[in-house]
């Protein structure tokens, strides 16, 4: 299964309680702290690098005699690149892949947009704004707001620190700091900054988890207008489901539904049941 620490250690211990042998990958050591250990459970940190390691970790499973019966991506919504190397290799290799969908979180007083190259134009000249979406895109956010009075929120970390120092933005105007676990937690660190800061607009992104429903109640708490990056489109033939809906299809080891033929499965024939499930790459945010 790739994932991270939001979906992936409650479906982790729902699968393993199923009676599911089951590898998880995820991006740092420090995710692999959210999983509880089980005897049945392997976990491997750091990134897989494309295509090329998305089938090493395929070929590498048969070799060993323990194909896995299903690959599970629950990575992060945003993360597309991970997503598009799982449908175009598990397509490729005969490999049943499904995708844990998160749900879409709408409400009263928000703005979709496509991307990011559609923020230009969105704010006027002087107006202060919050980026809360990450590190690595924090650049051309930047550039497609001309003019605009630009603060952030970064996860803590010299990778998010660097990426928004390089994207021009003032050490003053940044914050670094992890979010609530949950959507329930009180957001009061986020709440105080945009008050700080003097926000009029926050930009998010339509994760649809605890970050976007946080800065979703602040927004309507403080009357802030909030811009939310619509998430990318899934890949061609891979079949999204509810947390629910995809463990029903995973089954138990002994009951496993086949894969649906003619459905958006990404395979087509499934390998023999082996004693393995998904790596769950860790892909949080």
């Amino acid at each position: 299964m790739i994932a991270g620490t939001g979906e992936g250690p409650p479906l982790a211990a729902a699968l393993l309680e199923r009676g599911w042998r089951l590898r998880v990958s995820v991006v740092s050591e420090a995710a692999t702290g959210a999983y509880a250990r089980h005897p049945h459970l392997e976990l491997v940190a750091g990134a897989i690098a494309g295509d090329g390691g998305v089938a090493e970790i395929l070929a590498q499973a048969a070799a060993a005699g323990k194909p896995f019966r299903w690959l599970l991506d629950a990575s992060h919504p945003f993360a597309s690149e991970i997503s598009a190397s799982l449908a175009r290799v598990c397509g490729a290799m005969a490999q049943p892949l499904l995708r844990l969908e998160r749900p879409r979180l709408g409400g009263p007083g928000v703005r979709s947009i496509a991307d990011l190259d559609g923020l230009r134009g969105q704010c006027r000249a002087g107006e202060r704004v919050l980026l809360a979406i990450g590190g690595r895109h924090l650049a051309t956010a930047v550039a497609c707001l001309p003019g605009a009075l630009l603060h952030c929120r970064i996860l803590p970390g010299a990778p998010a620190l660097r990426q928004a120092m390089a994207a021009g933005l003032a050490p003053d105007r940044v914050a670094c700091l992890r979010p609530g676990v949950d959507g329930a937690s009180d957001p009061l660190i986020e709440r105080a900054l945009c008050r700080q800061w003097g926000i009029e607009t926050v930009i998010c992104r339509g994760s649809g988890a605890a970050p976007q429903i946080h800065w979703q109640r602040i927004c309507a708490e403080l009357g802030l207008r909030l811009l939310l990056l619509e998430r990318p489109a899934l890949p061609a033939r891979v079949e999204g489901l509810s947390y629910g809906a995809l463990l029903e299809r995973v089954g138990t080891p002994a009951s496993e539904a086949p894969p649906a033929s003619g459905g958006r499965l990404s395979a087509g024939a499934a390998p023999p049941a082996p004693a393995g499930t998904p790596a769950d790459g860790g892909r949080a945010g």
